[in-house]
């Protein structure tokens, strides 16, 4: 049971008018009373009167929820709970508004407490996200920005983020950047930046394919590279591509470019060289064209849910073109050699 005498220290622990002295038994209590339910229901009576008290503080809650996430990846892989992730429990079950007054209230988690508990705020975490080849998958940053990572993608930040909103990516990803005028987001692709407030956009950059390509869909985005003098503007329904001798921008259907996010791949009159790299990453096969002439062919069409035999079988209906799917083989080392799809000019 609680006493009065805990009572009054968490008042005074919530009004940051607690000797340093005495902090350790404050932490002793939240120790201790884990699973304490008139110990939570008294907290939660402390973080009522806060906020009743201070209604129109402007609580800065991204920081502070950036190096809480900090601290429990960093102790992620010990067992004993400390207090700052016990405290964290609570606030998971509590509404934020509830706890983040407290902890800044008191000062102590991030400015005066030394103990080994807490890691310093200088000290930064990086945070990677990758979609294995033949899949897709969505993430959310901290900041708001939602997005999508195509097969074979990577995508790495640092915490704190929502002050830094920098992010280094290979591959193709769909971006739908929340808008922060102060703090503008970046993209490094390759040799490339993109710079933008809000908005949405593709971006694919690939190491193998040697080119960066962005495709803007609402709003504007910023494009800079080596050998550019001045950062490109671009406009939605724009396609930029980029290479290391080259750039150019023209106008396009933004949707076939972001419709593999919905699980769609979709073709209009793109080359089949194009094609069949869309094919590889889509299916996570090897496709060879085994004829020169092949490049020349443009391809119009939408797949969803197909099978690659289905996909190439349609592309023998409409293309004078043949194929031959060779299924994988099972490699000395006991890993599995790609499917193999060899595409053929037809012979007349």
């Amino acid at each position: 049971m609680i006493n009065q005498f805990d009572i009054e220290k968490l008042k005074r622990f919530r009004e940051d008018n607690l000797p340093e002295s005495e902090l350790p038994s404050v932490y002793s209590l939240f120790a201790e009373n884990e699973n304490n339910l008139e110990f939570e229901k008294q907290i939660r009576l402390e973080f009522c009167e806060y906020v009743k008290n201070n209604p129109t503080e402007d609580f800065k809650l991204s920081p502070l929820l950036d190096r809480i996430h900090h601290m429990i990846h960093n102790k992620e892989s010990k067992t004993k709970l400390t207090v700052v992730r016990i405290i964290y429990r609570w606030y998971s079950i509590a509404a934020a508004v509830l706890l983040i007054p407290l902890l800044i209230a008191s000062g102590i988690w991030f400015s005066t407490q030394k103990s080994e508990d807490i890691i310093p705020a200088e000290k930064h975490v990086t945070t990677a996200l990758y979609a294995p080849l033949g899949s897709r998958i969505s993430f959310n940053l901290p900041d708001g920005t939602k997005g999508w990572l195509n097969s074979g993608s990577s995508l790495e930040y640092q915490i704190p983020f929502s002050g830094n909103r920098k992010v280094s990516m290979t591959g193709e990803a769909w971006f739908h950047v929340a808008k922060d005028e102060a703090h503008p987001f970046e993209i490094t692709g390759g040799k490339s930046t993109v710079k933008v407030l809000g908005t949405k956009f593709n971006m694919n950059a690939y190491p193998e394919e040697k080119y960066v390509e962005v495709v803007l869909e609402e709003g504007k985005v910023q494009f800079t590279a080596p050998g550019i003098a001045s950062a490109i503007e671009m406009n939605p329904d724009e396609r930029l591509i980029y290479t290391s001798d080259s750039i150019n921008i023209n106008i396009t259907e933004p949707f076939k470019y972001s419709a593999w996010k919905e699980g769609k791949l979709v073709f209009r009159s793109d080359p089949m060289e194009e094609v069949a790299r869309r094919i590889e990453r889509w299916y996570n096969v090897d496709v060879k064209l085994m004829d020169t002439e092949l490049k020349k062919y443009v391809i119009r069409g939408t797949f969803q849910d197909d099978s690659l035999e289905d996909v190439f079988r349609y592309l023998a209906m409409t293309s004078p073109l043949e194929y031959r799917i060779i299924d994988r083989k099972i490699l000395n080392d006991g890993t599995f050699q790609k499917s193999n799809v060899l595409v053929y000019k037809k012979k007349i």
